[in-house]
């Protein structure tokens, strides 16, 4: 992030603080509940904002290096990334060309090719089929045709783009816009190294986790003993680049920003940026590392989905000093398992007890306030995406009529 914003930012903060003030959506709005139970509505947010749109499967550092590969099993189609003998990122259909058997089935690591399970086809890792046993029984084949089947894939500011569509389409710049792209490669992810990831199976619509990291007025409610310790709640800073936004958490750092001259100010030591890439993404960069929150859709049952949350740090660091701090208070768990198990022990517990309203059918709506103006943004967005009405911008008396 350049200079100049990150000093603007923590103005911004700052005199928010002392006028105790915060981001105003300029009204309210009614979210219908049941946008997080409706199967017909699932289905086409599965084809059209997960099938049918590229997806951030991961970062540079999630292939560190020539031989390695990563599978996703979230979007329907199996998917096996590689890094090349070349460095290529490459992305294919994670199944045997023979009879479809899946091919890989580790998480991750390193491997010179892939052999398939079921007849011993083997691929290189850019997708040649490089043996076919006994081709004088089988049927000599040409098996330049053979290969695996090859899926859009650009690597792009570090980070691992992936459409599972083998016919759709990529364009980094236009999906993060021209302002949040040159502040994407500002982070520098092409530099980080992957340390952990946990996974969690959620008794909760996709949309309802996404909406935890919509707002930090629960912050002294929910978040009272760990997150509420170290930063302020009731404040943000947020801008939105087209169906992206960028959301700042404030630190309680941010109050020794005040006795420093501006050229010491740091966006990092002062807040948390939590940057929304549409439709399912939270990327949090740190002063050490990155974690990144990914949010999948269970297909056929509305109130379920599966979370991502990894963590990747600084070459040069081995530990993070936000996680020292979190393990210290929260008691002693995993580097990686600190930050994560907030979200699900405080954040997810939380969205699974919406769920369970929601799919009673009890409350037709729920509510965005005025100072939460994320979640008045994912929905405006998701629905725009899906062709629905936008929800209409109510005064306080509107709202509750």
């Amino acid at each position: 992030m350049q200079r100049s914003e990150q000093v603007r930012l923590i103005k911004e903060l700052l005199a928010s603080m002392d006028s105790g003030t915060t981001v105003d959506a300029g009204g309210l709005r009614r979210n219908p509940t049941a946008v997080y139970t409706d199967p017909e509505l699932a289905e086409r947010e599965w084809q059209t904002l997960f099938r049918g749109h590229p997806q951030l499967i991961g970062l540079s550092a999630d292939l560190p290096g020539p031989g390695s590969f990563l599978t996703v099993d979230d979007l329907g189609t199996p998917i096996l990334a590689t890094r090349g003998t070349d460095g290529e990122f490459r992305a294919f259909v994670n199944a045997c060309r023979h009879r479809g058997a899946v091919l890989e089935t580790r998480e991750r690591g390193e491997a010179r090719s892939f052999r398939c399970p079921f007849h011993a086809w083997t691929y290189s890792g850019d997708g040649r089929l490089t043996g076919l046993p006994k081709p004088d029984h089988f049927g000599d084949l040409c098996r330049d045709n053979l290969g695996l089947l090859a899926l859009p894939a650009i690597e792009h500011h570090g980070m691992l783009w992936v459409h599972p569509d083998p016919a759709g389409t990529i364009d980094p710049q236009a999906l993060l816009g021209a302002e949040l792209d040159g502040e994407m490669e500002s982070w520098r992810l092409d530099e980080l190294v992957y340390l952990d990831r946990d996974t969690y199976d959620v008794a909760c619509n996709w949309k309802l986790a996404m909406d935890t990291f919509g707002e930090t007025y629960h912050f002294p409610t929910l978040h009272r003993d760990t997150i509420n310790v170290f930063f302020h709640g009731n404040v943000q800073a947020y801008d939105t680049f087209g169906r992206n936004h960028r959301m700042l958490l404030v630190r309680r750092q941010i109050d020794a920003m005040r006795e420093r001259p501006e050229d010491q100010w740091s966006i990092t030591e002062a807040t948390l940026p939590a940057y929304w890439l549409f439709p399912n993404v939270q990327l949090l960069p740190f002063t050490d590392g990155v974690y990144l929150v990914r949010a999948y859709p269970v297909p056929g049952q509305p109130g379920r989905h599966r979370s991502h949350i990894s963590f990747y740090l600084r070459p040069d660091v081995s530990r993070s000093a936000d996680l020292d701090q979190i393990e210290g208070h929260i008691g002693q768990r995993t580097l990686a398992g600190a930050f994560a198990a907030i979200i699900r022990d405080e954040d997810y517990v939380m969205s699974a007890s919406q769920q369970i309203t929601a799919s009673s059918g009890a409350l037709g709506y729920s509510l965005f306030g005025r100072n939460e103006p994320a979640l008045h943004h994912y929905h405006l967005t998701y629905r725009e995406a899906l062709g629905m009405e936008p929800l209409p911008l109510l005064s306080e008396v509107e709202a509750v009529r």
